[in-house]
């Protein structure tokens, strides 16, 4: 099939799409955790020195095989590097920008500040914890948010015992911190 009819792109502008993050905000550094920052590199590592080999291996032996219009193999790894370029792509990006803040480092403060796990209550006396993270390191489903979320920035610079308010769909809330807490320093214990 000829190129000009398929739906894919070798685009470089599209590589924010490959991860399903949200772009930095333009101006802003792209805040992680030390923990968050070495789980990125180890991912860029692996697809630079295991995986992108493996699948260029894959292509090599395809391309031998004759045919190439009707050889899935091939069709498939050369597919699949495309994806592990573009991924390759963005996390350079993402780590090149990445400012490393140290959670531990606010260890025994009462003030929210990016790493804080934050326990709050909502008006009905609701208790909800969230951990405030980098946008690339985030897990929803761990009560993690990402420091650009609006739960986020209603919080920070907060200390325990405040009130923020925050705009949700159904208008504005107000939020009690509870309590805010950190990860102890290494070493301590």
């Amino acid at each position: 099939m000829n190129k000009a009819f398929t739906k894919e792109t070798d685009r470089e502008d599209d590589d924010d799409e490959l991860g399903g993050l949200p772009p930095l905000p333009a101006g802003s550094k792209n805040y992680m955790t030390p923990a968050g920052y070495q789980r990125l590199r180890a991912e860029l590592l692996g697809l630079i020195d295991d995986e992108r080999p493996k699948i260029v291996e894959i292509v090599s032996w395809a391309a031998k095989n004759g045919d190439r219009s009707e050889n899935g193999d091939y069709l498939y790894g050369k597919k699949r590097l495309r994806e592990i370029d573009r991924r390759i792509r963005f996390l350079t990006k993402r780590l090149d920008v990445a400012e490393v803040a140290d959670p531990s480092a606010h260890h025994g403060s009462d003030q929210v500040f990016f790493g804080a796990t934050v326990t709050y209550a909502n008006a009905k006396g609701e208790e909800r914890t969230i951990t405030i993270k980098g946008i690339d390191e985030v897990d929803n489903l761990a009560g993690e948010v990402s420091w650009i979320s609006p739960i986020a920035r209603a919080l920070l610079k907060s200390r325990e015992g405040d009130e923020v308010t925050l705009m949700t769909p159904g208008g504005l809330e107000t939020l009690e911190v509870v309590a805010v807490t950190y990860p102890a320093p290494d070493g301590a214990g």
